[in-house]
């Protein structure tokens, strides 16, 4: 069986909404959007999932807190213990919450440095936009000033071109695409 893929290409992120709606509407499933920028609106219109990254955001900022209190009970109390003011950092056996209030600032920062970098290490993979990997955009203008619709087709292919000439589309591509 022979299935093709079919491109609408799109000058304006205002035309690309209202095109996503109106194919979506007529149960067309759109295998992908490409835009040079992030588009408001366009997962909601696609009917994308909300992203879990606010659950790793968590996770790792639980990791900074654990890193960072770690750090400091081991350069506090084990490494170098310091007697500031007359008074000793281990005070009544070592106890690391009697010296909370003057370790909350390093805390903080250890939570949103490793929150921030190891979120952005995570998009990066998700997004496959690591160091060697190569671009799944079909088009290269769509890193520039293009919108891209991606649909895979089985069959009715001609209804697909026209809907996409009837919302705005400015060019239309379209590759064949067999099965082995």
């Amino acid at each position: 069986m022979s299935k093709s893929t079919v491109y609408g290409i799109y000058d304006d992120e205002e035309v690309l909404l209202t095109s996503v709606k109106e194919i979506r509407k007529n149960d067309i499933d759109i295998k992908e959007v490409y835009t040079p920028f992030p588009v408001h609106g366009l997962d909601k219109v696609l009917g994308l999932k909300d992203t879990r990254m606010g659950i790793t955001a968590f996770i790792y900022g639980c990791i900074g807190v654990t890193l960072g209190a770690s750090m400091i009970y081991y350069i506090m109390h084990i490494d170098w213990p310091m007697n500031i003011g007359g008074k000793p950092n281990v005070t009544s056996g070592s106890y690391f919450y009697h010296n909370l209030p003057a370790y909350i600032p390093i805390l903080f920062e250890c939570t949103v440095m490793c929150a921030a970098h190891l979120m952005s290490i995570t998009y990066f993979i998700r997004c496959g936009l690591y160091p060697g990997s190569q671009s799944k955009s079909p088009d290269p203008r769509t890193t520039d000033d293009k919108f891209l619709i991606e649909i895979d087709v089985e069959s009715d292919k001609k209804k697909i071109i026209d809907l996409l000439n009837k919302t705005g589309a400015s060019e239309i591509n379209e590759k064949n695409n067999s099965d082995e």
